[in-house]
């Protein structure tokens, strides 16, 4: 049917592609080499099927799908749990101090990300499972510009 060099012209094209142009592309091909099958031009070209079966619906109705790309991924913990970011702020402000040579403008806060979720939980009344994890609540610690250092065992 089509030759290698056709199909990988086809592949690198569709690849440059994106949204409904895109499918748009793989539509313009299924009609013109496969029969207007998405089966078969899944077969041929790799293609994903429900993407080619879309982009036939569009060129049948004229109507375009909306892709909602914003949408997808996981969201920040600050932006799921609102108040998340002002209760670590309120029990770190307590904990933290500037640099001493005042080489940074961050804040270096003598509270672990552990002792911080847990204060969470019992000081502020989160529950233990709609918390992030301790690696995360550290992450946020440092997006607020608080510094962790590490605590120096105490000698006996």
């Amino acid at each position: 049917m089509l030759n290698d060099t056709i199909k990988a012209t086809f592949k690198d094209a569709a690849q440059k592609l994106t949204g409904h142009r895109k499918r748009d592309f793989m539509a313009k091909v299924a009609e013109d080499y496969f029969e207007g099958s998405a089966r078969k031009t899944e077969t041929a070209l790799g293609w994903n099927r429900d993407s080619v079966q879309l982009g036939l619906h569009e060129r049948r109705s004229g109507i375009l799908c909306v892709d909602n790309y914003r949408a997808r991924g996981r969201h920040k913990s600050e932006a799921v749990l609102s108040n998340l970011e002002r209760d670590i702020r309120s029990l770190a402000d307590g904990q933290a101090q500037a640099d001493p040579k005042f080489q940074s403008p961050f804040l270096y806060a003598r509270i672990s990300a552990k002792a911080v979720r847990e204060a969470l939980i019992a000081q502020k009344g989160y529950d233990e499972s709609d918390l992030p994890s301790r690696q995360t609540i550290g992450a946020i610690l440092n997006r607020l510009g608080y510094r962790l250092k590490k605590h120096k065992k105490s000698n006996p």
